[in-house]
């Protein structure tokens, strides 16, 4: 067993235009004195990282990491969660999405398909340049409108989605296997791959490609009621990152999962800054070191009520409190006694095998 890494911090919320969340280096001071040990760092957000560059440069990753050393820092992961989600996205949601796009591209669907998929391949190579090995994503949503739909899905229209979504995916996770990089998807609400049966459907049409792994949010599984100790106990072998966010289900006689529309602060099921929610942690953390997880636990704040510094300050003592420091003794060795082989044989009453005569 090894005892996991953290606290990092998910910057994707936090990067903003007023110091100190306008750029790298401000950003590291400021994380460093909240006490965090390391970064987790967007692809697509310019003013923190320039992705082109980091793919094909050594000195520039170099620069980066002597950058965040000098904050006693380091990086956790890159995370490539918008450029993932463009790589497979429905027509419902293009115009939504002009914002973030190049301008060239809108309009395009085929040629913005093209533009994301490099780019989440600008960021396995990438992330093997910053001597990274795990790179977080979204999976994108070609079915996700027709989850619930009325009427019911014509048959084979979630078989050729997801046909579709393997097709586009694959050669990432072939690059993703080049650079040395596992592809980590988070599985979440709005996305194709939104729990573990979406998941397992994907893997097996990627041929159980040994890059398709996992990103754990449990908060997630919450709002989706979605049992996730047990999920850790059939996924762990693919879980290579973890996202330490909190959340809470209050159903009542008005709205359960769907939540009616409402704002955040409105819903049943909604986001909660850590330890302010449901979720068992202390759990979760337990069987992290039980099944050897080998990654960092990374806080990303999302919480429709606290303001996001408090809940910084507050979730590195949180992720402290809750990393268990495995130990390298079974602690009931002090009672044991060594024995021989002829020994153990007559504890269990086996009679040795007799030895033959030589000829």
């Amino acid at each position: 067993m090894r005892t996991l890494k953290g606290p990092s911090l998910h910057l994707a919320q936090f990067s903003s235009a007023q110091p100190p969340y306008d750029n790298l280096p401000n950003l590291a001071a400021w994380a460093a004195a909240q006490g965090f040990k390391a970064l987790q760092i967007p692809t697509w957000d310019a003013r923190l990282f320039d992705l082109a560059q980091a793919a094909q440069s050594q000195a520039y990753c170099d620069d980066i990491k002597g950058l965040l050393a000098e904050h006693g820092l380091q990086a956790s992961e890159l995370t490539s969660h918008l450029h993932g989600q463009l790589v497979a996205l429905h027509p419902a949601y293009e115009s939504m999405w002009d914002g973030f796009i190049p301008q060239h591209l809108r309009g395009r669907p085929e040629a913005r398909t093209a533009w994301a998929v490099e780019q989440v391949k600008l960021a396995a190579r990438a992330s093997a340049r910053l001597g990274l090995t795990e790179l977080g994503t979204f999976s994108g949503s070609l079915a996700w409108p027709y989850l619930f739909p009325f009427p019911q899905r014509p048959e084979g229209l979630i078989d050729t989605a997801f046909d579709e979504l393997a097709r586009r995916w694959r050669p990432i996770l072939d690059e993703c296997e080049a650079a040395g990089v596992n592809l980590c998807f988070e599985i979440h609400p709005a996305e194709d791959l939104h729990d573990g049966t979406s998941f397992e459907r994907f893997l097996d049409r990627v041929g159980q490609h040994p890059r398709c792994n996992l990103l754990f949010d449990p908060s997630h599984f919450v709002l989706q009621q979605l049992d996730y100790l047990s999920y850790l106990d059939i996924y762990h072998a693919r879980i290579r990152m973890f996202h330490v966010k909190d959340a809470e289900f209050n159903p009542t006689g008005r709205q359960g999962i769907y939540g009616g529309y409402s704002d955040w602060a409105e819903r049943a099921g909604r986001f909660r800054s850590l330890g302010d929610g449901q979720v068992n942690f202390k759990a979760i953390f337990a069987k992290l070191a039980q099944y050897d997880y080998p990654g960092w636990a990374t806080l990303e704040w999302e919480c429709c009520l606290k303001n996001q510094e408090d809940g910084a300050r507050e979730g590195v003592a949180f992720i402290n409190q809750h990393i268990i420091r495995v130990t390298d003794r079974v602690f009931d060795d002090f009672a044991g006694t060594p024995l021989a082989t002829a020994q153990i044989q007559q504890l269990l009453g086996i009679t040795p095998p007799a030895r033959s005569a030589c000829p």
